[in-house]
């Protein structure tokens, strides 16, 4: 179990090793589709699903790349169809194109509207300038999640996903037009979409580099763990991270294991990380790389860090905090691939309500496949829940906007599910967290975050993921989060790695300068 569910980890780090693993035919994904959907994908590949301001359609196709001149450099996008790692692609293009390079963000019309629509925290007018092409996905089922399952991980998006392993040939001929009018083209994709981009390797100027979605810890840790590469330093450390067991899906391990073999054609790697936060897991990675001569660039966070152009934007989360004191208020979520029973619910509500700090809480079901499609489930709080906090809390059903939450000032703690999305924007932000993982790289985020960072709180541990937290659990974690000497030490920590984090993506900081490295590489 422990090797099945290293593989598809392993797929997230920037290290190949030459070792057995299962290999799952492609075709076998597209049995899952009807034959008249595959009909259809095969034999129109043109057809492109219709979305708003998109540059699909081949007109407006042939426009753009008129727009491109012949000894400029295109960098394409190439996403995975899921919230956390549509974000931080988008978040990427916008920064890449900061530097007057045009962006192709590559994906269905589906997913291309739901990352503009969430673009938390990025300039509209940033967004503007990346290129948002769509391309031909079959149609996939799109459940409810089963907000009852033992298990948090997200299994009912394995039909987006699968549908997703059909893109190769629509991405493999958007990339060589493109080549055919610039210099060079340079594919950034997710470690989930190496199959569909692996006609690189037949375009004479084409290279791609793999973008790791995870900390460098996890990534370091599972192959120490495995191939018995432990730095001494590191081995005792090593021996408490929580175990791989629960983690994911046969399922989502086969499809990551499909990609194994396409990951030699990429020149290199970049890491949503910084070397303030992860220096030694990122030397101990890079040593490893030496051995395949694959380039690597901490580059994180590439998220905003200023928020200027959003000072007047009316939200109500942000309207509620500027009424707060400062470093009063626990921020609750738990991403957008997570769901709670009734019961769990009840739970986290009481314990707040006993705790007796202030909170907003975003209460939201995991997203369908298609964010756009069906009704999302109404959750219900204890009767006159909100009613008797509402001087104390906030609940919010809708999309909420994180990063500027965090940076707000009355914000003093940060409940989560620990996905490296949330645990990086928490960490610049300087907000400790009270971690609380779910499943895939979650577990080992909350490691990082408590046992090596000391920024933060574990609600449960890891070997008790299928027991009930109940309240009172929760009432004292957040009171030693919140109002707690403990706590404050805690919050003082978080706050100055949170400001060297930031110094370091401002001129002369190490994660500017690896990204101008990274710029510097590719223009070259």
């Amino acid at each position: 179990m422990v090797n099945r569910n290293f593989q598809v980890l392993h797929v997230f780090t920037s290290v190949q090793f030459s070792y057995k693993y299962k290999r799952m035919n492609i075709d076998k994904l597209a049995s899952t589709m009807t034959q008249a959907q595959l009909a259809d994908h095969r034999e129109d590949p043109t057809q492109v699903q219709n979305s708003t301001s998109m540059c699909s359609d081949e007109n407006l196709l042939n426009h753009e790349f008129s727009k491109l001149k012949q000894d400029e450099v295109a960098i394409v996008m190439v996403p995975f169809p899921a919230q956390g790692h549509l974000n931080q692609l988008l978040q990427l293009s916008c920064l890449i194109s900061s530097y007057g390079l045009p962006v192709y963000y590559v994906g269905s019309a589906t997913h291309n509207r739901q990352a503009r629509i969430r673009a938390n925290a990025l300039n509209p007018s940033d967004i503007a300038k990346v290129h948002f092409h769509d391309i031909p996905t079959p149609e996939f089922a799109s459940p409810s999640p089963d907000f009852n399952a033992l298990s948090k991980f997200p299994s009912h998006l394995q039909p987006s996903w699968n549908a997703s392993m059909l893109l190769r040939e629509p991405i493999a001929s958007f990339l060589r037009d493109i080549s055919s009018k610039s210099r060079r083209v340079i594919v950034v994709h997710d470690p989930l979409m190496s199959y569909n981009v692996h006609d690189v390797s037949s375009l004479p100027n084409a290279e791609s580099y793999m973008f790791n979605c995870i900390s460098a810890l996890t990534s370091y840790s599972l192959i120490s763990l495995f191939f018995g590469m432990s730095d001494q330093h590191e081995e005792e450390s090593l021996k408490k991270l929580p175990s791989l067991e629960g983690i994911m899906t046969d399922e989502i391990r086969d499809l990551s294991a499909s990609q194994q073999r396409y990951l030699d054609i990429r020149s290199g790697d970049l890491n949503n990380t910084s070397r303030v936060i992860e220096g030694k897991y990122l030397d101990l990675l890079a040593q490893a790389e030496l051995n395949m001569n694959k380039k690597q660039w901490a580059i994180g966070p590439i998220l905003p860090t200023k928020f200027d152009h959003i000072s007047n934007r009316e939200n109500i989360c942000l309207d509620w905090l500027n009424k707060q004191p400062p470093r009063s208020v626990l921020y609750i979520s738990f991403g957008t691939t997570t769901s709670f029973s009734d019961r769990e619910i009840n739970e986290l509500a009481m314990g707040l309500e006993q705790s007796k700090q202030k909170f907003i809480w975003v209460l939201r079901d995991a997203d369908r496949g298609d964010i756009f499609k069906g009704e999302d489930r109404r959750v219900e709080l204890p009767e006159g829940f909100e009613e008797r906090l509402k001087d104390v809390g906030l609940v919010v059903r809708e999309w909420a906007p994180q990063p500027e939450i965090l940076a707000h000032s009355s914000t003093g703690g940060f409940m989560s599910h620990c996905g490296w999305n949330s645990c990086i924007e928490s960490i610049t932000m300087g907000v400790p967290i009270a971690a609380w993982p779910m499943h895939s790289d979650q577990p080992r985020n909350g490691f990082l975050v408590t046992e090596v960072l000391k920024i933060g709180l574990i609600v449960r541990e890891w070997g008790k993921r299928e027991e009930l937290v109940n309240a009172s659990t929760i009432e004292n974690v957040v009171r030693k989060l919140m109002a707690s000497e403990e706590g404050n030490v805690i919050r003082k920590r978080a706050e100055e790695l949170g400001e060297a984090v930031r110094q370091s993506t401002e001129k002369g900081g190490t994660s500017q300068i690896e990204l101008d490295s990274f710029i510097a590489h590719i223009t070259r």
